[in-house]
């Protein structure tokens, strides 16, 4: 137990609660100080946890033995009092073990809450440092983080993405915003396809025209927690209308990790 105010403010405060009653009682007899003594033990778990809560008992008790002693005298000391004291003993030694240990719990949970937020910080600010736009969606396609790039590519105001909208809302932000690189009596066809693609969790990447000249990779990647990753990839070096249609595939091999496609493409090509 670390010595301090708070450690020692439980004991005290039963030490002088237990004078008190003392005194009040040899000018008129007093009500036993019991129900204060426990409460007294419920504060000290409370604020300084287990080690000082015991304490804050043991006093608790001894001096409820004296406050008997000096009221009745060892001659006096009848069963009725020993089983108040019987009875506190065990109501202090069980809400001193029971706050004190609340508290170990409740601030083992804070503190796991805050390493927990802690991390999802330095994550977000990760990946605010990406070029990839990263969306995090809910279950119910609100989008509970938005990082930096995606707030570039489709000019989405902080105030707005900061906001929880709903993945319906930052695609129409887009098609009024004019980014999509579509005609117009594609755009309501185009959005449809994208809704229906993130409600299914549809992973098969497509790539998306913006009218500033750049090409987004787009992959929806379903969550364990009925969520939705959406991560939008540029691919505007590797994705050219210049290139020849028959080269198609080598740019796309370009963008697998394990360049098994980049392979088969060169087994093809001999």
């Amino acid at each position: 137990m670390r010595f301090g105010w708070r450690a020692i403010s439980g004991p005290v405060l039963a030490a002088a609660a237990l004078l008190l009653a003392m005194l009040f009682d040899r000018l008129s007899p007093a009500p036993s100080p019991a129900p204060l003594l426990v409460c007294i033990v419920a504060f000290a778990g409370a604020l300084a946890g287990l080690a000082s809560a015991m304490t804050t008992a043991a006093v608790a008790v001894i001096g409820a033995a004296l406050f008997f002693l000096n009221r009745h005298g060892v001659s006096g000391y009848g069963a009725a009092d020993l089983v108040r004291l019987g009875l506190l003993t065990v109501t202090a030694v069980g809400t001193a073990g029971i706050t004190g240990l609340m508290r170990e719990r409740l601030l083992g949970t804070f503190a796991a809450e805050r390493r927990s937020h802690a991390t999802a910080a330095r994550l977000s600010a990760a990946l605010d440092q990406v070029d990839i736009g990263i969306v995090l969606l809910d279950a119910e396609t609100r989008a509970e983080f938005i990082n930096r790039a995606f707030r570039d590519y489709f000019a989405v105001p902080d105030q707005i993405a900061e906001s929880k909208p709903p993945f319906i809302a930052l695609m129409y932000h887009g098609r009024d915003t004019g980014t999509f690189e579509l005609p117009e009596d594609e755009l309501g066809t185009f959005i449809a396809q994208r809704m229906e693609m993130v409600r299914v969790g549809d992973a098969t990447p497509i790539n998306i025209e913006l009218r500033n000249g750049e090409v987004l990779r787009f992959v929806c990647t379903a969550l364990p927690d009925g969520g939705r990753m959406l991560s939008y990839t540029p691919v505007t070096d590797l994705v050219r209308h210049t290139d020849a249609p028959s080269r198609a595939d080598y740019y796309r091999s370009l963008r697998d990790p394990t360049s098994r496609r980049l392979i088969r493409y060169l087994r093809v090509a001999e």
